[in-house]
C-alpha cells in the first residue's frame, strides 16, 4: 500500500498522482488533504510518514507547493528517508541509491506531466542494495539512534 498526502496547496496534483498508481495497479491510502481549505502541512508529512515507519504503507508520496516542508516534516520521523525530487534522475538515484520510502513533489514548481514521470521512476525503480549504499544508509541509522 501507498501513503499519500498533500496540503491545500497541492490537491489537484495529489489527485493525479493517486489515479496515476491506482492505474498502475497499486493501492492507494489518501491521508488529505481534500480542499484547498489553508491546513499544516506538517501534520499532513507526519501521518504519511508514521504510516510508512511503521510498515502500515510501503513507501509514500507527499506533495506542497515546493515539497520542501513536507519532507523536512518526513524526515523527523525515525526510519523516514523522504527525498524532494524535481527531475528523474534524482527519483531514480534516490531509490537506487538511498532507498527512499517517501517521494516529496511540489505543484507550484513541477509540472504535472514532469511529476507523473517522476512518480513512475521513483516506483518502478528498486534499490540496489550495494554494500557501499547499506552501509551509507546504516550511518544514517546511527545518526537516527542517537537522538
Amino acid at each position: 500500500m501507498i501513503a499519500i498526502g498533500c496540503d491545500h496547496a497541492a490537491t489537484e496534483l495529489k489527485n493525479k498522482i493517486k489515479n496515476r498508481l491506482e492505474s498502475q495497479g497499486l493501492t492507494v491510502k489518501d491521508f488529505g488533504c481534500h480542499s484547498n481549505q489553508a491546513v499544516d502541512y506538517p501534520d499532513y508529512a507526519i501521518a504519511v510518514a508514521k504510516a510508512v515507519a511503521s510498515g502500515e504503507c510501503e513507501k509514500g508520496v507527499l506533495i506542497c507547493g515546493t515539497g520542501i516542508g513536507m519532507s523536512i516534516a518526513a524526515n523527523k520521523v525515525k526510519g523516514i528517508r523522504c527525498a524532494l525530487c524535481g527531475d528523474t534522475f534524482s527519483a531514480r538515484a534516490t531509490r537506487e541509491h538511498n532507498n527512499a520510502n517517501i517521494l516529496a513533489l511540489g505543484q507550484r514548481v513541477t509540472g504535472e506531466g514532469l511529476a507523473l514521470d517522476i512518480v513512475d521512476v521513483f516506483f518502478g525503480t528498486a534499490f540496489s542494495g550495494d554494500e557501499r549504499h547499506m552501509r551509507r544508509i546504516e550511518k544514517i541509522t546511527q545518526i537516527e539512534e542517537q537522538k
